[in-house]
C-alpha cells in the first residue's frame, strides 16, 4: 500500500490477543490519499477486514 512500517506501528493498537488498527484512521487515510488506485485497495481491504474478521468492533485486525 505504500505506507512504512513506522506508519503502521505508530497507529497499530492492542485490543486483547489482537492487534489492530482502527477504523477510523483507515477511513481518513481513504478520505485523504492522493492516490486513487491505493484509496481502492485500502477502502476493499478494510471492509473485508470488518466484515470477514469482525473480532474487534471498529478495529480491522
Amino acid at each position: 500500500m505504500g505506507m512504512s512500517e513506522q506508519w503502521v506501528v505508530a497507529r497499530i493498537k492492542q485490543k486483547g490477543d489482537n492487534k489492530c488498527i482502527p477504523w477510523k484512521i483507515l477511513k481518513d487515510l481513504i478520505l485523504t490519499h492522493p492516490d486513487v488506485r491505493k484509496r481502492v485497495d485500502v477502502f476493499a481491504l478494510s471492509i473485508y477486514g470488518l466484515v470477514v474478521f469482525p473480532k474487534v468492533l471498529g478495529h480491522v485486525n
